[in-house]
């Protein structure tokens, strides 16, 4: 049983960029699949798939890079973790690298990005930031 579904996508994800490889495969959930779903629609990755193999889903995250190789993710961090949970009202919300970066708050209307929180005045758990 994984205690940290989050930091496994992030540690995967990262694996994957530093190994260079053009997709990284994770068991699937809906948390998951709402956070991925949020870095496509930044521009940090280029695609993802979600497929069924026997009775667990595998989310396929297909990774982006520019120029010569160079990944376009730089780096991830997980921000409320199990064993200390972070909470930020909308006017509270950081930005990462003064808004060159993103971070995924789940909300009590889903999952959103820090920017969309904010203009929807909604506070919540701020789940892991990407840049």
């Amino acid at each position: 049983m994984m205690t940290d579904p989050i930091s496994d996508l992030l540690t995967r994800v990262r694996n994957g960029v530093q190994a260079k490889q053009p997709k990284v495969d994770i068991p699937a959930s809906e948390l998951k699949v709402a956070i991925v779903d949020l870095w496509k629609r930044g521009g940090y990755i280029k695609n993802y798939k979600l497929y069924q193999q026997e009775k667990r889903g595998v989310l396929r995250i297909y990774l982006k890079y520019v120029g010569k190789g160079e990944p376009v993710i730089q780096g991830l961090r997980r921000v409320s973790k199990p064993s200390r949970r972070v909470y930020a009202s909308y006017h509270k919300i950081p930005k990462v690298l003064n808004g060159l970066g993103m971070s995924a708050v789940s909300t009590s209307k889903g999952v959103l990005n820090d920017e969309a929180a904010r203009e929807s005045k909604i506070g919540g758990e701020i789940l892991c930031s990407i840049w």
